[in-house]
Formats: C-alpha cells, structure tokens, sequence
C-alpha cells in the first residue's frame, strides 16, 4: 500500500476574522431536539431551553434543519411556506426568542434553506394546478406533456432518489388525465423552476425575510439539483447511474448545471450586503472536490460539506488519499475545508465504524434484520475519529447526539418508520429514521429519558438510549460529553482551525496516521499492535487514561503538545 508524500499538500495557518472559516457549527434537528409541549416532536421553545447546554459544550453556531410550515411529509423538507414557522415547531416569536438568547449565548444561528423543491401544498403548486398549461403559475415548476400516442408515458426516464420514477401525472379539473410534473425526490415535492426568473427572484426576498430576523446564514439544501439541461433530455446512462451521477463523467441533465453559478452569486451578494459575515453552506454533493471547489469561489459558497471526508471509508489509506484532496481542491480556490461525520441523512458514526460495511450517504439505513453493529467497537473508533477531525484546520459540523456517542437505532420496527424513502421502495431500502430519534436529556425521566415530560416521542428512543442521556455524562470523566467538550476547548484555545497542516511521516503508514497543526501532533493507530509516541504531553486521547509514555493502541487518538 502506497502512501506517497511527495506530492502532499501542506497547508498554511490562515488566521481571518471570517468566522465560518475555522467554526464549530452544531446540527440541530428540531423535530428531535428538545420538546417543550409534551406533544413528542421537538420546537423552538424546546431548542431555546438548552441553549445554555450547546454553549457548554464549546461550539461557535448553530444550524436548524427545517422549521418552516409544511406537511411534514418529508419532514419539513417540502415546503410550504418559507416565511412561516410551522405550528409543530413554534410561532415566528419563538424563532426570534430562539435568536435573541443564542447571540446573547455568542452562539451564531444558520437555518436550512431548500430551494430546489417545494412541497405540492405550497400556494404555487397549487395555483399552477389550477391554471391551464403554459400559464405564467405553471412555468414555476416543470410542467410537461408526457410521450406515447396519449401522453400516458413520462416526458423522460429520469428516476427519483426516493424511489421510481420523477414524474407524477396530474388529473384535469374535468377528470381527464393532465401533464406531469417533475420531483427528483418525493411525489409531494415538485421541483421549482430556475429558469424563471420571478422564481429567483421569490429567493431573493426569502433570503432577506430572515436576515433581517438576524439569522447569520443558510445551509443550502440540494443546490445542485436546482437548474436542468435545457429540454429535460434522458438520463444518458440511467443503467448504470439509477438516479444520481457517475464520478469522473459527463453531468447528467438533474444534476451539477452550469446555470446554478450566477444564482448563488447573487446570493451572496445579498448576504455580503448584511453586517456581520453573514454566511452560505451548500449540501454540494458534487465529486470530486475539485470540481466541488467551483462552488466556493470567493463570491459564490462560503462553504460546501466535504461528502468525500463523510464517505470514507475507516481505513489509513482512504482518510489518507481525502484528507489530500480536500486541501488540494479547497486551498486552491482559498476557502476553508469543511470536516464532517455525522448529519440527518446518514448511519451514525458510532454505529457506522462497528464493523458495518455500508457507505454513509447511502441512507439506506440499518434495520432489526439486518447484521447489526458492534457498539463497543463502533464507539471507540468514532471516539478516535473525532478527536482527528477537531485537530484539522478548517470548519467543523457537528450532529446533535454524536457528542453523548449515540448510536444508530437499527432496531426500529417498521410500523414506526416515516422516511419517505422506505415507503417508495416498499421497506427495501430501510431510511434515515434510525439517525433521527429524539435526544435522550435525562436518564428515565420519562419513556423518552427528558426529551419532554410526557415520554411521547414521534421516534420511540431504543431501551438503550438511556445510559447515553446527558445527565449521565456531565462532568464524568471519561464520558463521551467530556471528551467533545475537552477537545473543543483545546482545538479553540489552541486555534486549530485556523492552524496549519503537514503529514507527520513517520506515522503514516497502513497501521497508521499522523500530521501536525502548529506544536500539535496528532496520530491514530488503525492496526492492532500498540504504537510508541514520541516525548511530550498527551494533552488530548480518545480513551480515557492514556498516560505519558504509554503507546498508541488500536482505535485510538492522541494530541501530543510537543
């Protein structure tokens, strides 16, 4: 196995007052938060609540996934109103209040932003419904004639990533059989046109609604499915592509269109033109990075997730080859990497590195069926995990849970399940549910351990969320909380994210790997014999107790001061 070093990045220390550049920004998943009512979905009155909690833990802002009025099909990810706070979560008071006490905590809010689709109860789907074909309401979505002798057949073989195929056939207000419309994802969630330009033009005073509610940025969902090739031409391969994209070959028509760039710009624009380094993510999912990179050009994305980094596989060589790429492809346009883990779409880490053999992105999910992870493992590698990923320069994104070890509920049983994806594919492929449980607050208080006072909970929690409760981590030493809170301080402290980074070789090899930021070495030991460190001061492990002068053993991280 080759790990060549003479050709691998270094990367220099880059202090800017651009706080996005170096930021902890924690995802918070409100429907699974904290739920202040008792009703057994998580709001944002439940969020405010423990926001003394997420400044304890040392983190610089936080991210709500959706919140805004929906049906909630897709849990919140269709849309029905984006200047609105659904009465699951709240009232645009509460929002406000949420915002007010997490400035005053110096805590930074982004929130979710999904402008690629709609849900089919927003007000312009519906008034396109009720228009005739070729109306101005219809050109804000992609109506289309379908083939065959009576236009029983799709306008093309797209498929959706849910499951079956992105068209849906609607029915005339006289009962005959209509045009389609397109949807990449649900049947309920019918894709906008961005061609239009009174479409991009509805963002525009979207994005502003909630900059001027003090909102400091947007995590932008599915950017790069919003423009489609002219004429909605076939998928070119759909055999050996399904749904998505191959790496390293022609764009297909959904995805990655050129089209997206100058939308994004004038974004940014309008978040320049606000105080205070306002800031845009964009869930990317664009490989490799280096075509990623375009994206965050220095007057398009402030940052991209680094999905590469996510996917790895938990192996030397694989983190070694991403961790290369991604400071090649990011450096080279001068914007920081983003490090990540965890989010609402995939297995947990702590579930994911116990042995399993699945990749994260494929949100298919574990089920009671299927082989189940090793927790012990899982957990000690997804303890050594993070503790490398906080010493990386750059941004960091965690996922509410990881920092009590949370593992993935993969034995929820069907009848509880909700995720779209399970029931387009008639339970063959099992969803996200397991990574979206409620947090476990306080140990037996309640069937769902304090997420709320009633013990409903829209997920049931497993039996065994209850030793993972924060209440049994605080201020326990070698408690998984601990660790997370331990690092944070350090990598703030010490400014590892804005710090610099170079191969430590004489800890880079098949068994294991090292790099330095700064005075900091960091190394983690991926082989089974113990490592001899070299002197100084272990001020960071991910197994509790590691001394001077021990060695490195498997599954384990260590910062040495030197």
């Amino acid at each position: 196995m080759t790990f060549d070093l003479s050709h691998a990045p270094h990367h220099s220390a880059h202090h800017n007052a651009e706080w996005w550049r170096s930021a902890v920004i924690y995802q918070v998943y409100p429907r699974s938060f904290a739920d202040s009512n008792g009703d057994g979905i998580g709001d944002l009155p439940g969020i405010t609540s423990r926001l003394d909690a997420l400044a304890s833990l040392g983190i610089d802002a936080v991210w709500l996934s959706p919140f805004m009025r929906s049906p909630q099909k897709d849990a919140g990810y269709d849309v029905s109103d984006y200047t609105d706070v659904d009465p699951l979560f709240g009232t645009l008071a509460d929002f406000d209040a949420m915002v007010t006490r997490a400035h005053e905590l110096k805590l930074r809010v982004l929130i979710d932003l999904v402008p690629n689709h709609t849900s089919d109860k927003h007000q312009w789907f519906q008034d396109a419904l009720n228009e005739i074909e070729g109306s101005a309401e219809r050109e804000f979505y992609h109506f289309k004639d379908g083939r065959g002798e009576n236009g029983e057949l799709p306008p093309n073989n797209w498929l959706s990533l849910f499951g079956g195929p992105a068209w849906t056939r609607i029915t005339n207000a006289d009962g005959t059989p209509g045009q389609w419309y397109l949807h990449l994802f649900d049947s309920s969630q019918p894709d906008l046109n961005w061609a239009n330009p009174k479409v991009q033009e509805a963002f525009e005073d979207i994005l502003r609604f909630w900059l001027d509610r003090g909102v400091d940025g947007f995590r932008v969902d599915q950017p790069h499915a919003m423009a489609k090739a002219a004429g909605l031409p076939d998928h070119p391969d759909l055999e050996r592509a399904g749904a998505g994209f191959i790496e390293g070959e022609a764009s297909p028509p959904m995805w990655f269109q050129e089209e997206v760039h100058p939308i994004f710009r004038k974004w940014r624009q309008i978040l320049d033109s606000y105080p205070g380094d306002r800031a845009m993510c964009g869930e990317a999912y664009v490989l490799p990075l280096s075509f990623m990179a375009k994206w965050v050009r220095h007057d398009e994305f402030n940052q991209t997730f680094n999905f590469r980094f996510l996917n790895s596989n938990w192996d030397a060589k694989t983190l070694f080859d991403n961790i290369n790429e991604s400071f090649e492809a990011f450096d080279g346009v001068g914007a920081p990497s983003t490090w990540v883990l965890n989010n609402h779409d995939v297995l947990r880490h702590a579930s994911r590195f116990g042995g399993l053999k699945v990749k994260p992105t494929d949100s298919d999910g574990v089920g009671p069926g299927d082989p189940q992870p090793d927790r012990e493992l899982g957990l000690r590698r997804a303890r050594g995990a993070t503790l490398m990923m906080l010493a990386l320069p750059g941004s960091s994104y965690l996922y509410q849970g990881e920092e009590l070890g949370l593992p993935e509920h993969t034995t929820l049983a069907p009848e509880f399940r909700q995720d779209p994806t399970f029931f387009r594919t008639n339970g063959k492929r099992v969803g996200r549910d397991g990574c979206r449980v409620p947090l476990p607050w306080e140990s037996g208080v309640g069937a769902a351990n304090g997420f709320n006072s009633t013990g409903k909970a829209w997920l049931p929690q497993p039996e065994i969320y209850a030793a993972y409760s924060r209440d049994q981590q605080e201020g326990v030493a070698g408690s998984t909380l601990e660790l997370y809170k331990h690092a944070l301080k350090l990598r703030r402290d010490l400014k590892l994210g804005e710090g610099s980074f170079e191969w430590a070789s004489d800890f880079v090899g098949e068994n294991s790997l090292g790099f330095r930021n700064g005075e900091i070495l960091v190394v983690h030991n991926f082989g089974h014999t113990p490592i001899e460190l070299p002197a100084g001061e272990i001020i960071a492990s991910s197994i509790e107790g590691m001394t001077n002068g021990h060695p490195l053993v498997a599954d384990q991280t260590v910062w040495i001061k030197a």
